[in-house]
């Protein structure tokens, strides 16, 4: 403990919430994920006070979405099937765009579609003034590979970001799905390729049963479950990708609190996205910065990018086995 803090003087005053995501310096940590973040918000919420913008996941083409009912809730979060509804890219451009041009707040555009070649076209004549990141949202069902995700396998999540980072010299976030059995090798598999940093993760595959009908209670049957329940899943997911890779970890699972944001950096990511919560409290990403840095003036933390990987790994002592019955 520092002479400062001995005398009673606080040693922090200022703390500074910058953080890096590959070339892209953000004010803060916290941002939305997408789908969650609309027009309307700034009624309750300052926008010039987010990290990024991150917009609802845009295809090339119009999409209806899913058939109803397309949320249901469940202790501990929502299932959701949206099915990524999209107006397309001009609408995009010419009506979206415009809004989001008002604020001095990175604008991050999320997109998705069925093919490499798809997503590397689509960034590319997204790579205009005024988007400052592309997310690549590579959750979604790839055509070529038998309607599985991209994300679900190394080989094809490294096609798909190598493709995009030949599209686009905007920085590449990679977003990917926590259903596989391996996220660190599909992080690595990401970097190879040339992600500039990697979202983790996307929401995880549920399902719920009306038992009053016997009907699944989502139009598509199954979707995907996000909010508190799935964090610790998420979190452990994040430590092991921020081992595993050297671009930055974004953490995207279950955050509503600036407690769970800290755990998240202590894990490793250099930022976060904030989901669910927003739908049960508008002012909840504003109320995490704000938490953010009054966490780190209490425990005298000068920038809020020194908990990034602050996580304490202490060996732990063998078992006492003497206490055993001897195997007879």
């Amino acid at each position: 403990m520092n002479a400062a803090v001995n005398s009673g003087i606080r040693a922090v005053t200022h703390v500074d919430l910058s953080v890096a995501i590959g070339g892209l310096t953000l004010r803060n940590p916290v941002m939305p994920a997408s789908g969650t973040f609309a027009e309307g918000l700034e009624k309750v919420m300052d926008f010039n006070r987010l990290g990024a913008f991150v917009t609802k996941t845009i295809t090339r083409e119009l999409r209806a979405g899913n058939p109803l009912p397309r949320v249901v809730e469940r202790p501990g979060g929502l299932i959701n099937a949206i099915g990524i509804p999209s107006r397309g890219v001009p609408y995009f451009v010419e009506t979206t765009m415009p809004h989001y041009a008002a604020y001095d707040t990175p604008l991050v555009v999320s997109i998705s579609a069925p093919t490499a070649e798809g997503f590397a076209s689509l960034a590319a004549e997204l790579s205009i003034p005024g988007i400052a990141a592309i997310e690549a949202n590579i959750s979604c069902p790839n055509i070529e590979e038998d309607g599985k995700a991209f994300a679900m396998r190394a080989e094809s999540t490294e096609k798909v970001t190598r493709e995009l980072r030949k599209a686009t010299r905007l920085p590449l976030w990679v977003k990917l799905t926590p259903n596989t059995g391996d996220v660190p090798e599909v992080a690595r598999a990401a970097e190879a390729a040339g992600a500039d940093a990697v979202v983790v993760a996307n929401t995880i595959l549920s399902m719920a049963i009306d038992l009053k009908t016997f009907k699944p209670c989502l139009g598509n049957i199954m979707g995907g479950l996000s909010g508190p329940a799935i964090k610790p899943i998420v979190l452990r997911q994040v430590f092991q990708c921020a081992k595993a890779v050297k671009i930055p970890v974004i953490g995207c699972g279950g955050i509503s609190t600036a407690e769970d944001a800290i755990e998240y950096m202590l894990a490793g990511a250099s930022a976060v996205q904030v989901g669910t919560a927003t739908f049960l409290q508008p002012a909840a990403m504003t109320t995490i910065i704000d938490g953010l840095e009054a966490f780190c003036l209490r425990r005298e933390i000068p920038r809020v990018a020194d908990l990034i990987h602050g996580v304490v790994i202490e060996e732990a002592d063998e078992p006492d086995l003497a206490w055993l019955d001897p195997v007879s």
